[in-house]
């Protein structure tokens, strides 16, 4: 029996799909506790410590208006525009153009303008496991029918299983690199073959297939290690990005999608169009317009890699000794420890009680693990690990360690 004036189908639909997420804010009391003296959060990407050297002065520098138009509407400011385009020609080595790149809210405003200018009610969003949280909700939100695929044991993407999902209804394959929860950086014969695999079907089904490329970390890669982009092997992608994790600031919203420079020019064109629309009716969803001058300063900072390369180290160390298992990421601030026991949900409560929060891996549709982000202070870590190792060692019935 229906039950009238209630949300639309299309936003329940949304709340169901993010019911393990907010399962975990209301039993870990996330919001209600965060910031108390002494409480270890390493739940979320969240900064412990202040931004680069040069993040503030940046921003301080465009909030005197220089005329009567500086805070007026803005949609992507051609500066800012230009700042990405060269930015990612040096980076990438491909010819970026400035019209085809929109300023948005963060990474996830980017994602929303995607999907909003490809997807018509009924269409397929194939979406690799583990995945960021929001992705299924986000296709719901627009009609479309997430299709999930597990990656393989080593969380490389799972070609084969990709190519048996897809259908005449598909439409946009996510690829998330490197990926949150996993840390994995996919290389690039992956992403040829994934090229490949991707042009036959469009073929085949008579309907370009797009591919999103989520590269919101995709500057923060360890061991010097290079960066291959779905965009260097498929025509038809799309790469969105947020500076709130270069920076560590997620709470100011700028990021950017870029349309490939090897897009065939008249989907180029269509695309340009399609994707501002999509930003007005999402809401308008482009930075304020301090943000976006601020740009040319803000793409050249970045938070200590080295530094972060330090605490995944001394993290996968100390877990690796205290008797994890655990894959070390290549990218991103996030573990992806193998929970002790096969209930995630209860090994973070375990870990809770002790003061320590993380995010059990359900959340994340990586069942039997927990997400760790090395984001907290060197302090935090050391403090986190003698808890890590008593955790461990109760499950194992050895009793808390020393």
């Amino acid at each position: 029996m229906s039950t009238p004036d209630l949300p639309s189908r299309r936003i329940t639909a949304v709340r169901d799909s993010h019911a393990r997420l907010m399962r975990f804010f209301e039993e870990s009391r996330y919001f209600e506790r965060y910031g108390e003296p002494g409480s270890l959060f390493l739940a979320m990407g969240d900064p412990h410590e202040l931004p680069p050297a040069g993040y503030v002065e940046a921003i301080r520098e465009q909030i005197e208006p220089r005329r009567p138009t500086w805070f007026s509407y803005k949609t992507s400011i051609p500066e800012a525009q230009e700042t990405v385009a060269d930015s990612l020609r040096r980076w990438r080595g491909l010819p970026f153009e400035a019209a085809d790149i929109a300023l948005t809210t963060g990474a996830f405003g980017a994602i929303a303008a995607a999907m909003t200018a490809l997807l018509d009610p009924g269409d397929e969003v194939i979406i690799n496991l583990p995945p960021w949280f929001n992705y299924d909700g986000m296709a719901l939100a627009r009609g479309a029918v997430p299709v999930k695929v597990r990656t393989k044991a080593d969380f490389d993407l799972d070609l084969a299983a990709i190519e048996e999902a897809i259908t005449p209804r598909t439409r946009l394959v996510i690829v998330n690199t490197p990926n949150n929860p996993t840390g994995r950086v996919y290389p690039a014969a992956t992403l040829e073959a994934l090229a490949d695999l991707l042009s036959r079907a469009s073929a085949r089904h008579g309907r370009t297939l797009y591919l999103l490329a989520d590269e919101p970390y995709s500057r923060l890669i360890f061991d010097a290690r290079p960066f291959p982009s779905p965009s260097a092997f498929y025509p038809d992608t799309i790469i969105t990005y947020s500076y709130g994790k270069v920076l560590l600031t997620p709470g100011q919203r700028i990021g950017w999608l870029a349309l490939a420079p090897s897009m065939a020019e008249e989907r180029r064109l269509a695309l340009r169009e399609a994707v501002q629309m999509a930003q007005i009716v999402n809401g308008f969803i482009f930075p304020n317009a301090v943000m976006q001058y601020a740009l040319p300063k803000l793409d050249a900072l970045s938070i200590d890699l080295e530094a972060l390369q330090r605490k995944r180290d001394r993290l996968v160390e100390a877990l690796r000794a205290a008797g994890y298992e655990l894959h070390v990421p290549e990218g991103t601030f996030y573990l992806l420890p193998r929970s002790p026991i096969a209930d995630d949900w209860a090994f973070c409560r375990q870990l809770a009680e002790r003061g320590l929060t993380v995010l059990p891996g359900s959340v994340c549709e990586a069942p039997g693990h927990f997400r760790i982000a090395f984001t907290a202070t060197e302090e935090m870590i050391e403090q986190a690990i003698p808890i890590f190792a008593a955790a461990i060692a109760d499950c194992r019935g050895a009793g808390p360690s020393d």
